[in-house]
């Protein structure tokens, strides 16, 4: 009762902040933002998702299927990360849709000064953004400065206070919200607490509060053989879960080669069905290590038995 008393009390507040946005933007029409509070559109039932990201993305989605047929497995979510003043890949988010996935855009304000985006110096490119959204009309997923717990990104620890990017977050889905782009599931995304390229803090001084937040996000991956699901995503499963109940999704993971791909990908599967997770979203790519699976044909197949019952897959390999 409490939680539900404090949801609709942020979800007041969120209503008069929209208000104000569609009148800033000399928007007549109130209605959109006094909708606030409908449904989510995208069930939050475990096991719900499987994604990826895949080099090409978002120039096409071919690289799904091409995927899908390598592990025997049906992504239903497609990642691709965002440049500010990007527009909305509305081809890339329709080729998708015609696949039956879903688009999980992750938003970086690379550079730029996140007091100015809650300040409202941005609402032009916001606007703009959220009408394609709105246009699109089907579902997609956002997420806004991922991993800000790390020191790694502008937007992120010892370069930007909590404090702005918690202002910076409200903001965005404010303006969102005042244009009518209520096909968007919210995803705040952070950095699991044990694994990444420097030390994360806990996640809670950069929590947007739960009327601007749907679903939980947590990037980790596996560097070494001895890590675990429950050594790399438990501890900050249980950190998010002492300020939050929302679905928690994986949104970034992978095996280095060094830790054991195939011998790690069931137990990333099992513990994610153990711990009544969302979905997990593997990032299919080189970097700073090559997370790649496709160079490993047991991980191939590891990953295509693994995944079964995840995003609507009925089998694997």
């Amino acid at each position: 009762m409490i939680v539900r008393l404090a949801r609709r009390i942020g979800t007041v507040a969120v209503v008069g902040a929209a208000v104000a946005v569609v009148a800033a933007f000399g928007v007549h029409d109130q209605r959109t933002a006094l909708t606030l509070g409908e449904s989510h559109p995208l069930t939050a039932e475990p096991r719900g998702y499987l994604g990826v990201f895949m080099p090409g993305m978002p120039a096409s989605a071919d690289g799904l299927a091409a995927f899908g047929s390598r592990t025997g497995t049906r992504p239903n979510v497609a990642v691709y990360y965002s440049g500010w003043y990007e527009p909305f890949q509305s081809h890339f988010a329709a080729e998708l849709s015609a696949r039956g996935a879903v688009p999980l855009v992750q938003m970086d304000p690379s550079g730029i000064d996140l007091a100015a985006i809650a300040h409202g110096r941005y609402n032009s490119y916001l606007a703009s953004y959220a009408q394609s959204v709105r246009t699109f009309g089907r579902p997609v997923i956002i997420s806004f400065g991922h991993e800000m717990n790390g020191n790694w990104y502008s937007w992120g620890k010892d370069k930007t206070p909590p404090a702005v990017f918690v202002a910076a977050w409200r903001h965005l889905v404010t303006v969102f919200r005042a244009w009518g782009a209520f096909n968007v599931t919210w995803l705040w995304a952070v950095n699991s607490l044990a694994g990444g390229p420097g030390q994360a803090a806990s996640p809670q001084p950069w929590w947007p509060g739960a009327s601007y937040v749907d679903w939980v996000g947590i990037d980790g991956y596996y560097y070494y053989p001895a890590e675990s699901f429950a050594t790399l995503f438990g501890g900050t499963i249980s950190a998010v879960r002492r300020f939050t109940r929302d679905p928690v999704l994986i949104t970034e993971t992978g095996v280095a080669p060094e830790a054991g791909q195939a011998a790690k990908i069931p137990g990333l599967f099992a513990g994610a069905r153990a711990a009544g997770i969302l979905g997990i979203v593997l990032f299919d790519a080189g970097g700073y290590r090559d997370w790649r699976i496709d160079s490993d044909p047991a991980a191939l197949a590891a990953f295509g038995r693994a995944a079964r019952g995840f995003g609507g897959n009925t089998g694997g390999r």
